[in-house]
């Protein structure tokens, strides 16, 4: 049986109600961030990156207990697992055994395995706080320098550039040397994981400045933002209500990026011994304590090399895969 018609003049007009039957549901639009989570799904190596971030995250958040069921106290000493005469374990490479899943390091005994998981507490959290630090004041200043132009950008702009050419790790080793043990109502590892992540964080924020600074530059000329003025809105509005939202993706990836450079500028900085000091537990720090007994012990060296190994590797292909899913154009 067909469907009515209306016949009118030579047109033939089928009845609305007909033009609806035997379709399914409505067809639902997308937001842009469905549509970039529908591209991450399809780069199963991005994803696998994130899963990595996400178990690391977890590792350390959970060490306590971890260590508790696998482990040791990353503190205690196990003399009866070194040999007195070699100073190392005589056990197959540098110990490791069920009761010791990485081995233990040279001359006191400690379980490496412990002191790994949490040197990822260290790492993670001096990368993520100097992100997040880099983060706020280069987006701030970039987005300023690009919007309002003029002496504005060019005193931005220079001092970007002294900060890009100071040396800043002989900075943070004449830094590290002259702040004493307490300081600012701090001491400790406080003191100096506060001091590490400013010294991070404020020599990374103009990597991320540049950047918002050109898409701001390109974002002021736009329809939305002659919009904007003609209804009168003030800078403040424009730059945080209009202008920021469109920047959230570039922020988003260069922070991905930016993490696991942080992550190798802590581990630098311990393994030349301005970073957290002893005992603590930081991977820098125990790469800089293996140098000395890697012939003997190589597992004193393997196992936190390759933690910032993973750790790097999986936030690169992480940001990698959602510059794509968030620009396609950048392929």
């Amino acid at each position: 049986m067909t469907a009515p018609q209306e016949v009118t003049g030579s047109a033939v007009q089928a009845d609305p109600e007909a033009v609806t039957v035997g379709m399914g549901t409505a067809i639902q639009g997308r937001s842009l961030g469905q549509i970039a989570w529908r591209r991450l799904r399809r780069d199963k190596v991005a994803l696998g990156g994130g899963v990595v971030i996400v178990l690391l995250i977890l590792v350390a958040i959970f060490a306590p207990a971890i260590v508790a069921v696998l482990g040791h106290d990353p503190l205690e000493f196990h003399y009866d697992q070194v040999d007195p005469n070699l100073q190392v374990s005589p056990g197959f490479f540098g110990g490791i055994s069920p009761h010791f899943l990485f081995g233990v390091e040279p001359v006191n005994g400690r379980d490496i395995f412990s002191r790994v998981v949490y040197g990822a507490r260290i790492s993670l959290l001096i990368a993520f706080f100097a992100t997040l630090l880099a983060v706020i004041v280069g987006t701030f200043f970039g987005i300023v320098a690009g919007y309002f132009g003029g002496w504005v950008d060019t005193i931005i702009s220079r001092t970007m550039d002294v900060f890009l050419a100071f040396p800043i790790l002989l900075f943070a080793l004449a830094l590290a040397g002259i702040i004493p043990d307490q300081a600012f109502g701090l001491q400790g590892d406080a003191l100096r994981i506060v001091l590490i992540i400013a010294i991070v964080g404020l020599s990374s924020w103009p990597y991320i400045g540049r950047i918002i600074r050109g898409q701001t530059l390109s974002l002021r000329e736009r329809e939305f933002v002659d919009a904007a003025r003609s209804l009168g809105a003030r800078s403040p509005r424009i730059l945080f209500s209009e202008m920021l939202p469109n920047l959230v993706a570039p922020i988003l990836v260069y922070s991905t990026l930016l993490i696991p450079t942080n992550i190798l500028f802590e581990a630098a900085l311990s393994f030349l011994g301005v970073g957290i000091r002893p005992p603590t537990p930081s991977w820098g720090g125990m790469l800089s304590d293996a140098t000395h007994w890697f012939q003997i012990a190589p597992n004193f060296m393997v196992f936190p090399g390759l933690a910032i190994f993973v750790t790097v590797l999986a936030f690169n292909l992480f940001g990698d895969g959602l510059r794509d899913a968030l620009d396609p154009r950048s392929r």
